[in-house]
């Protein structure tokens, strides 16, 4: 499974993409994922990439943790959990697998710091389990679920599963068949809570399913200009 199926054209999954589908496609278009899919990504902005993205894994499972504990019922906190787990399993693995790829010690993992964009997300995601009402907090969840899925199945598609990518593994990663299920079982949570909300609350949702969706181009964005605190150069080391 490599596309997804659509999700249900009345729901509130099919109503968000629709609203930010531009936004998925110049997340696509990205020169990050541009560079990635014909394999000229340089390996200095992937390793960079990669130490963010195993930082804002810990965020996304404390939000998805969070979110299990408010679930009304066992599937969908078991799931959730499942979620919380697998993304601490694949932080892991990307510290222990491509980090060391790249030959990076542990001072050198430590001397990058999180980028303004990682932080940014995983606090918002973070305030999200705080704050915000269950269904809120799923809709803010889901593109990492989604916009992932999307964007690794349209590399799958463009590269032909060649078995020569110097980025295969991660493409395989975000396009093979187990992700695509957890996504369809994310958007299928999601299209409930937002059946049983009001209006008021389908209008949260879809404000918070834009605003992660804004992140996830913005972690992208990050990663292709190594970004920056801009301030550092005031402080002292």
């Amino acid at each position: 499974m490599s596309r997804l199926p659509d999700p249900p054209a009345d729901g509130f999954c099919a109503k968000a993409w629709a609203h930010t589908a531009d936004l998925q496609q110049a997340i696509c278009d990205h020169p990050f994922n541009a560079a990635l899919t014909d394999g000229t990504l340089d390996r200095e902005r992937f390793a960079f990439y990669i130490v963010q993205d195993a930082r804002y894994l810990v965020g996304f499972a404390q939000a998805l943790a969070a979110a299990s504990t408010r679930a009304d019922n066992a599937e969908d906190a078991a799931f959730l959990a499942g979620a919380a787990q697998g993304a601490l399993v694949e932080e892991r693995r990307l510290h222990a697998g491509y980090v060391e790829e790249f030959g990076l010690s542990e001072q050198d993992i430590a001397g990058i710091d999180t980028s303004p964009s990682c932080l940014a997300y995983t606090s918002y995601l973070r305030a999200s389990a705080l704050n915000e009402p269950y269904p809120v907090l799923l809709a803010a969840l889901l593109p990492c679920f989604w916009v992932y899925q999307h964007v690794g199945s349209t590399i799958l598609e463009a590269t032909g599963g060649a078995e020569d990518h110097p980025y295969r593994a991660w493409i395989r990663t975000y396009a093979d068949d187990e992700f695509a299920e957890a996504v369809l079982a994310a958007r299928e949570l999601t299209d409930r809570a937002a059946r049983e909300a009001d209006e008021p609350m389908r209008q949260r949702m879809l404000a918070a399913f834009t605003r992660a969706t804004e992140y996830e181009w913005l972690f992208w964005n990050s990663a292709w200009v190594t970004e920056q605190w801009p301030t550092a150069r005031w402080l002292s080391n």
